[in-house]
């Protein structure tokens, strides 16, 4: 297991439990103790967790996982859901994309349908995630209008008034929403209230939006509110979803497609 790997996995099982001993966690990964003190040392230094004596603790009460290292969990269910949200668009729409690995899935099926090949353009995307634009400029097909602003070195997103200035100049066909968590009650919402601000402003901005979501996100929240579960038309997720949450959303007027 390589060190990037390694370190995966133990911040994935630190967001999972809160904390982990030296111990348990060297025998998850199948390493030795002197390696995992390493990397708890290390991943100290950057700020990833709080070390401890024996172990490590979650840093921060609302902890997120920088997109960095978020790209292996769930990661069938993400290239099922970009795929079907990527069969919603239509050739020469405007679509923006927010950042995350659901909707960096999303841009990498866009980019590979047959009938977006050609055309001037095929598409225009709008994003604040710079992973995205780098992805997707080198496609010709593709116009793509990047938001400007400051970049959060967890999402690689722009945030801030230079991001809203070039969306309030600017109109939609559709914007796919990646999430932190999404409920029927409390709508979508995100770990960040600079990123919410942003994506909200993306879903004003858009004729219709689109949450991209696998089935662990919904029913729950986070702390910044992106927008009401009324302002989604599609909820896009994996077969996990339970039927009662499905039933929920169809009944607050989304519609449910689970991949």
């Amino acid at each position: 297991m390589s060190r990037d790997a390694r370190w995966q996995a133990l911040l994935e099982l630190l967001v999972e439990q809160g904390r982990l001993d030296v111990d348990e966690a060297a025998s998850a990964l199948g390493v030795s103790a002197a390696t995992i003190r390493r990397d708890f040392d290390q991943l100290a230094e950057q700020q990833m967790l709080v070390r401890t004596r024996g172990g490590a603790l979650v840093h921060g009460v609302s902890y997120e996982l920088p997109l960095r290292y978020k790209t292996a969990r769930q990661a069938s269910e993400k290239q099922r859901i970009a795929k079907a949200v990527a069969d919603l668009v239509a050739p020469g729409e405007a679509v923006g994309l927010t950042g995350g690995t659901t909707t960096t899935e999303v841009a990498r099926a866009l980019a590979v349908r047959p009938e977006l090949a050609h055309g001037s353009p095929a598409l225009t995307i709008v994003t604040n995630a710079l992973n995205i634009a780098n992805e997707l400029a080198v496609r010709p097909q593709f116009k793509i209008v990047v938001t400007g602003g400051v970049a959060r070195p967890q999402s690689y997103e722009l945030t801030g008034p230079l991001a809203g200035g070039v969306l309030n100049q600017i109109t939609m066909d559709v914007a796919v929403l990646g999430v932190g968590a999404f409920d029927v009650t409390h709508g979508a919402s995100a770990h960040d209230e600079d990123e919410a601000g942003i994506n909200r402003l993306l879903c004003e901005r858009a004729e219709r939006v689109v949450v991209a979501a696998d089935s662990t996100k919904l029913g729950r929240r986070t702390f910044a509110r992106i927008c009401a579960t009324a302002q989604v038309g599609t909820l896009v997720t994996d077969t996990a979803v339970s039927e009662e949450t499905v039933a929920a959303f169809t009944e607050a007027g989304v519609t449910v497609v689970a991949v």
